[in-house]
């Protein structure tokens, strides 16, 4: 079904009616900008961290890895510039529906991409290539569809409780994941885990801005607050042990693309932001998801950061970390 000429004026109206719908975008872009660069320098630190303790972290950062970051400038300064990212993402979430605003974050994986291919020296393969144009293709078409059919309406207590009730799910899962497996986990991993878990975080805030506009403030919206913390507080520790095991802009790429997924899937399904888009868009979000996701694992499996010797590893990351000789 295309729409007709009375849905895209309806459409047009809309947007008429709720500019301040649109300002959400320039707030998403610019906190895209500062998720790279934040990334890009919390990378950066941990690898110093984890060079400088002689001690492996791709199963997991130790509680003196964890502090011995807050000594490291670059660690510190990563964060403040992805503490600015949030709060830019909270301001186009305050304006704009889930689903139009978070899956824009996919422009950081672009600028990532080249900032790290200059800093490591390593240049990207074709295959990389492609996997990051499936991801940030996937994630455009998203958005697009996002941007025609989705909507927002009053958020019931039906709704937060089962958003919980899932987060609550989801926690328990990657928790015990982790405690039991962590030794056998790749990069992968934590990069799909962080991305599930800061999709329900990006979905609590949205829900929490919500209600708080509403004048609702309970013992639910409590725990949706509690659950945000939970959610960021395991999901940081695996991004950390993430840069561990892979390039930036590997982990960008799961954040960018799954983080997105999640925090849509919810708006559609369970808060029912797109439930008077037609059939075919319904149809269009699965496979520009797929197309987004399956780059994600094509760029997990042929970044050359990731299949080139360890030797050639340890050098990158030498230079990455200002380490190499001159």
């Amino acid at each position: 079904m295309i729409p007709s000429a009375i849905d895209i004026a309806d459409l047009a109206d809309d947007f008429t009616r709720n500019p301040s719908q649109l300002l959400g975008i320039p707030f998403a872009l610019l906190g895209a900008v500062f998720l790279s660069l934040g990334a890009q320098l919390q990378h950066r630190g941990v690898a110093k961290v984890e060079s400088s303790s002689g001690t492996d972290a791709t199963s997991g950062l130790n509680v003196v890895q964890l502090l011995a970051l807050l000594s490291r400038p670059s660690w510190v300064t990563g964060t403040v510039m992805l503490g600015l990212a949030i709060v830019l993402q909270l301001g186009s979430l305050s304006l704009a529906p889930i689903t139009l605003v978070q899956p824009l974050g996919a422009v950081a994986l672009v600028i990532t991409a080249v900032v790290n291919s200059r800093i490591s020296g390593v240049r990207l393969n074709r295959r990389s290539v492609i996997a990051i144009v499936a991801c940030v293709g996937g994630v455009g078409l998203f958005v697009t569809i996002a941007a025609v059919f989705t909507g927002e309406h009053r958020i019931t207590e039906a709704e937060l409780v089962t958003i919980l009730v899932m987060l609550g799910i989801v926690l328990i899962v990657f928790g015990l994941g982790f405690m039991v497996f962590r030794s056998r986990f790749t990069a992968i991993f934590y990069i799909v885990g962080t991305g599930v878990l800061y999709g329900f975080v990006a979905t609590l805030a949205k829900v929490i801005i919500g209600r708080l506009q509403q004048g609702e403030f309970d013992w639910l919206t409590v725990l949706c607050g509690l659950g945000l913390i939970a959610a960021s507080a395991l999901g940081g520790y695996f991004v950390q042990t993430a840069y561990s095991s892979g390039p930036p802009d590997l982990v960008i790429a799961g954040l960018t693309v799954i983080d997105p997924m999640i925090a849509v899937g919810i708006g559609i399904i369970v808060l029912g932001e797109a439930s008077n888009a037609p059939f075919w868009a319904g149809f269009g979000f699965v496979v520009a998801g797929a197309i987004a996701v399956w780059g994600v694992f094509q760029l997990a499996r042929h970044h050359p950061q990731v299949s080139q010797t360890p030797a050639a590893a340890a050098a990158a990351k030498a230079l990455a970390t200002g380490d190499a000789p001159a």
